[in-house]
């Protein structure tokens, strides 16, 4: 009983923390291109690699609900 709880602890930190990150990101971007759309070409490309870093973290803690 102790595994399952570890890991849907795991699972839901690791799912939920990421998601509200990725949230953000998103919204800071679009609110900065917003304000100055010509800025795009630099904004997004930083944008999709901070939302693949913390999608990662995402995917490592889905790992490590697995092995539990």
């Amino acid at each position: 009983m102790d595994f399952s709880i570890s890991g849907g602890l795991i699972i839901a930190l690791g799912g939920m923390l990421p998601a509200i990150a990725i949230g953000m990101i998103g919204a800071k971007a679009m609110e900065s291109i917003g304000r100055n759309p010509e800025s795009s070409g630099r904004i997004l490309p930083a944008m999709l690699l901070a939302m693949a870093f913390a999608e990662a973290i995402a995917i490592y803690s889905l790992i490590l609900a697995f092995l539990k």
